[in-house]
C-alpha cells in the first residue's frame, strides 16, 4: 500500500505542478508529500524530481518512471471500475479537444456512437490546432498526434502515426523527385506555419538516426487541411500524415517520396489532466476511441 500510495503521490505532484498542490488537493502537509517522494527515490535508488522553490523538473528517469506509473495506475482503475461500477451507468459531461483535420475526420464522426452507447453523456469538442491548456480550460480529454513533450500531462498512446512526404505527379514532373532529405532544401515545401505545434520540423531516418529539417518554402499554413490541398493542386512537397493522404496515394493525386528516409511512427494519444478519480465517462471515452482505432481495416477504410 506504502508502494501505491507513492506512485499515486509522484503522479500527481508532476501533474499538478508542485508539492504544496498535491498537498492540498490530497489535504495533507506539503511535508508529507515530500516525505513520500524522498522515501520512492531513495527505495529506487534514482533522482526523480528536481526540487527548487519555484518549480519541478522531471530527470530523464523520472520521465521513464513517470509513464509507467501512469499506465500502472489507469489499468489499476480500470480494473476497480470493470468490477465496482457493476451496473452503474456512466453520465455527465465530457469536454474534449482535438486537431481540426483529425478530429472532423477520427473524433467527431465517432461522438454519436459513444453517445448511443451512453445516453446519459454529454460530450463537447473543441477542434483547434494550437496547444489547448487542458486544466485552465476545463477539458477532460484531449486527442493529440505527434511526440507528446508535456510530460505533466497523462497520455494514453491511442495508435501509430506515420508522416509521409507527398507532392503530385505534376510537381514532379516539374521540379524533380527528392532522392535525400537535403534535396528538399531545392523544393518548395509545404509547412506548419509558426503558431502551429509542429516545432521541430520534418522527421527523417537518416544512417539510422532521426533528424530533423526545416525544409523552405513560399507557402505555409497553420491549418494542415490546406497544407494537403495545396500539396494536391501541385503547388509542392508536403509532409502529412498517412490517414490524411491515403486516398490520394491510391488514387494517384500524390506520390510518396523519400520513403526509404521515413522516420519511425509516433503516436495518436489521448491526454488526460489527471488519472487520479478519472471519471467513468471520461475512461469509456479513451477505452472506445483505443477500441475503435484498433479494429480491423479502420485506418484502411478512414
Amino acid at each position: 500500500m506504502d508502494r501505491l500510495k507513492q506512485l499515486e503521490t509522484f503522479t500527481a505532484v508532476v501533474s499538478r505542478g508542485s508539492l504544496t498542490a498535491a498537498a492540498l488537493a490530497e489535504g495533507v502537509a506539503p511535508a508529507v508529500i515530500g516525505r513520500r517522494l524522498d522515501a520512492l527515490e531513495e527505495r529506487l535508488g534514482v533522482k526523480l524530481l528536481v526540487r527548487t522553490t519555484r518549480k519541478l523538473t522531471l530527470t530523464h528517469e523520472g520521465s521513464a518512471f513517470l509513464e509507467n506509473c501512469t499506465r500502472v495506475l489507469a489499468d489499476l482503475a480500470s480494473a476497480e471500475a470493470s468490477v465496482s461500477a457493476g451496473g452503474v451507468k456512466a453520465s455527465g459531461h465530457v469536454r474534449i479537444t482535438a486537431p481540426g483535420g483529425f478530429g472532423r475526420r477520427h473524433v467527431a464522426p465517432l461522438l454519436p456512437r459513444f453517445l448511443a452507447l451512453h445516453p446519459e453523456v454529454s460530450l463537447s469538442l473543441n477542434l483547434s490546432d494550437r496547444i489547448i491548456d487542458m486544466v485552465n480550460e476545463g477539458y477532460d480529454c484531449a486527442v493529440r498526434v505527434g511526440d507528446m513533450p508535456d510530460s505533466s500531462l497523462i497520455s494514453v498512446r491511442l495508435a501509430d502515426n506515420r508522416r509521409r512526404c507527398v507532392a503530385s505527379p505534376a510537381y514532379l514532373a516539374r521540379a524533380g523527385t527528392p532522392q535525400q532529405p537535403l534535396d528538399l532544401m531545392r523544393h518548395e515545401c509545404l509547412t506548419l506555419s509558426s503558431e502551429a505545434s509542429q516545432s521541430r520540423g520534418w522527421a527523417f531516418l537518416v544512417d539510422g538516426a532521426v533528424q530533423y529539417l526545416r525544409p523552405p518554402g513560399r507557402l505555409d499554413c497553420s491549418d494542415g487541411q490546406v497544407l494537403h490541398a495545396w500539396c494536391v493542386q501541385g503547388l509542392g512537397v508536403a509532409w502529412r500524415s498517412t490517414w490524411e493522404v491515403e486516398a490520394d496515394l491510391r488514387a494517384g493525386r500524390l506520390v510518396s517520396v523519400l520513403d526509404d528516409h521515413a522516420a519511425p511512427p509516433n503516436g495518436i494519444y489521448a491526454v488526460l489532466p489527471h488519472v487520479r478519480h478519472l471519471p467513468l465517462r471520461v475512461r469509456l471515452w479513451v477505452d472506445f476511441l483505443k477500441h475503435s482505432y484498433s479494429a480491423p481495416g479502420y485506418w484502411s477504410a478512414g
